[in-house]
């Protein structure tokens, strides 16, 4: 009897060869494209090419709203970028894809999943550990982890080679110098000359989402944006779904140069690698919700959630997402977040981001407290206490082990 798999399937090169090597395994293959907004794909013809190519059944699963409201913004709410600049993008779809095929497999009666990462890279790891952590009893094939699979297409042209002799179209199209990998939240791109690190990368893609800094406009654009409780709600004044927000904002920010970063990042599987990332909405949203809790939150929590953060954005990119440490914190920064409610505005020019004008109801800021000028509930006089006390460690070590200079 024939073993049902399901195999995460964008359409592309790799996928299309695996889906015809697990048919020649003896697997009944459901191909599954989860729809991320990937731009620039037909998503009819996908699932068409599915089936022409031997899947016994075919489907989209659109999981933009998804995304963006579950996934990117919690992250966004702990302000986590991996090693202070990668926002992401990749890593925080990866355990939704892994949901949606494990939950494919138990209406299908499947007990494969399939997929089309590499063994060196990161996505590996976060498709299996999500799977797993959703579904211990699953079986999760990687073909590029397999010797015989490796040996069998070592390259390119092994695999065109596969899809001419069995009739699988693939998209011809003339190859760029990297690879890059798209969805809603930011397009990525490494590989091929970006790993040689002499390399302009902002001067050697052709970027999607954003134009260059240099090429933006001469005028600053006034961007507004209301978060209630940490979720961005409003975008200049329009109510929008959370999908459609981002997509606004990739817009908006894209045609002023808004978040390219070009870094060298620790993979979890030991190896360093260069990416070069677009992100302009998100961009926007976390510059945006840092200043709404800049105003709103309390100064012990704000540092508290902010030595977390590198832990969290690390758990995310490794793929650690469905977890009980995972658990406690999303509790955690769901209280965190209650306070975050107002508003900024932001002035975007040639890449920048200037903040114009900030207001919250929740605002811990008082003016008269703050000023320098006389008056306000605060008595310069009571410094006077509060500092002997404060100082009164220092004090007694400085008459025990005096310092010198």
């Amino acid at each position: 009897m024939r073993k049902k798999c399901v195999l995460a399937y964008s359409g592309g090169l790799d996928t299309s060869v695996i889906l015809g090597w697990l048919i020649e395994q003896g697997y009944d293959v459901i191909a599954v494209y989860v729809d991320l907004g990937q731009p620039c794909e037909d998503r009819q013809a996908t699932l068409a090419k599915a089936k022409t190519c031997g899947a016994i059944k075919s489907m989209i699963v659109d999981v933009r709203e998804e995304l963006c409201r579950e996934y990117a913004f919690p992250v966004m709410q702990w302000q986590a970028r991996y090693e202070g600049t990668y926002l992401l993008g990749t890593s925080i779809a990866r355990p939704l894809i892994s949901k949606v095929c494990v939950e494919i497999a138990h209406q299908e009666g499947a007990t494969v999943y399939a997929h089309g990462a590499t063994g060196k890279g990161n996505d590996q790891c976060r498709f299996q550990l999500a799977a797993e952590a959703l579904d211990p009893s699953i079986t999760v094939l990687a073909p590029w982890r397999i010797k015989e699979f490796r040996e069998r297409f070592p390259g390119r042209t092994e695999l065109l080679e596969f899809c001419e002799a069995r009739d699988i179209p693939v998209k011809a199209s003339k190859g760029k110098p990297y690879s890059s990998d798209e969805n809603c939240l930011h397009t990525s791109y490494e590989a091929g000359l970006l790993e040689e690190l002499t390399t302009d990368g902002f001067g050697l893609v052709d970027f999607g989402m954003t134009v260059s800094p240099q090429q933006a406009p001469d005028t600053p654009e006034t961007v507004r944006l209301d978060f209630e409780a940490g979720v961005p709600v409003r975008v200049n004044g329009r109510a929008l779904p959370a999908h459609e927000m981002v997509l606004e904002l990739n817009e908006i920010g894209g045609r002023h140069g808004i978040g390219r970063t070009d870094i060298v990042e620790n993979r979890l599987v030991g190896m360093k690698s260069r990416g070069v990332y677009e992100a302009p909405g998100m961009t926007l949203l976390y510059e945006a919700h840092r200043l709404v809790e800049q105003m709103t939150l309390d100064r012990d929590l704000v540092h508290l959630r902010d030595r977390l953060s590198p832990e969290v954005a690390e758990m995310v990119y490794y793929g650690f997402w469905y977890c009980a440490k995972m658990d406690a914190l999303s509790a955690f920064i769901r209280e965190a977040q209650k306070p975050v409610t107002g508003s900024v505005e932001l002035n975007l020019y040639k890449g920048n981001m200037l903040v114009k004008s900030r207001q919250s109801a929740n605002s811990l800021y008082d003016a008269a407290i703050a000023s320098m000028e006389g008056g306000g509930s605060y008595n310069q006089t009571d410094a006077e206490g509060f500092l002997r006390i404060l100082g009164l460690p220092h004090r007694v070590q400085g008459q025990v082990r005096p310092r010198q200079g």
